[in-house]
């Protein structure tokens, strides 16, 4: 990731091939979520178009690209947005499984491959939010407290 645009260095968004890039990544890695049958419970849309979107422009606007997420949304706050959802090592790797595969869907250059998907384990790591040692929330006996 070394070429430079017009007016000085390319942005990640540019090097990885734009908007276009970004659509064609998160289309693959949510058509294998419509599937799945840890993730895709996690979604309260019938239809996985709206979180598509969001985080079409999120993963866009991370790496250099229009602000248009932070336009219509405001500040990504990803745990926050995220806190509502039981987020365990299970749904954590299962995420990152389907990404992988999304990722190499794409066939990037190996340095660029390797820049992505180091914040992807990054933020999927960031997002779990049930630790490895706790017990599953329907196992936790209040009345023994």
């Amino acid at each position: 990731m070394t070429e430079d645009a017009p007016g000085g260095p390319a942005s990640p968004y540019d090097l990885f091939g734009g908007a276009a890039f970004f659509e064609s990544l998160v289309a693959a890695f949510y058509s294998r979520v419509g599937r799945d049958p840890i993730l895709r419970p996690m979604y309260p849309e019938e239809d996985l178009a709206g979180a598509q979107r969001r985080l079409t422009l999120f993963l866009g606007q991370y790496w250099g690209g229009p602000g248009t997420y932070s336009e219509e949304r405001g500040h990504p706050r990803l745990r926050m947005r995220h806190a509502d959802f039981a987020i365990d090592s299970v749904a954590r790797d299962r995420w990152l499984t389907l990404m992988h595969d999304a990722v190499v869907e794409q066939a990037l250059p190996e340095d660029s491959e390797r820049v992505l998907w180091q914040y992807l384990v990054g933020a999927a790591f960031a997002m779990q939010n049930i630790a490895d040692d706790a017990p599953p929330a329907h196992a936790i006996d209040v009345t023994e407290a």
